[in-house]
């Protein structure tokens, strides 16, 4: 069984930064592939990014954060991040961090078994 717990969200004003972390535990955290979804009120559960087990050589992106989020793994701490730069008002949502036992990068929600319980990252104009 694999816990994962979130960490980083908070307030911040359009254009900050913020990184939100994610740590997993479980001795088999490198080969997990590992991503991040959000939700915002009133609407559905969107894929953010995603990074593949392993060596974590394969990302993808959502098009409304590409170029302005990073995913990245740390397999020594059994930790994954997501650096969020240039924020905007719509990017407020719950963070969700999830992760598969396969190696591969999904970016279905269906296809992650483990989930965190969220961060609230909110975004003021």
């Amino acid at each position: 069984q694999v816990q994962l717990v979130e960490s980083g969200g908070g307030l911040v004003q359009a254009g900050d930064s913020l990184r939100l972390s994610c740590a997993a535990s479980g001795r088999t955290f490198s080969g997990y592939a590992m991503g991040w979804f959000r939700q915002a009120p009133g609407k559905e559960r969107e894929f953010v990014g995603s990074i593949s087990g392993s060596g974590g050589g394969v990302t993808y992106y959502a098009n409304s954060v590409k170029g302005r989020f990073t995913i990245s793994r740390d397999n020594a701490k059994n930790t994954v991040y997501l650096q969020m730069n240039n924020l905007k008002p719509e990017d407020t949502a719950v963070y969700y961090c999830v992760g598969t036992s396969s190696t591969v990068p999904y970016t279905s929600p269906f296809r992650y078994n483990y989930w965190g319980q969220g961060t609230q990252v909110t975004v003021s104009s």
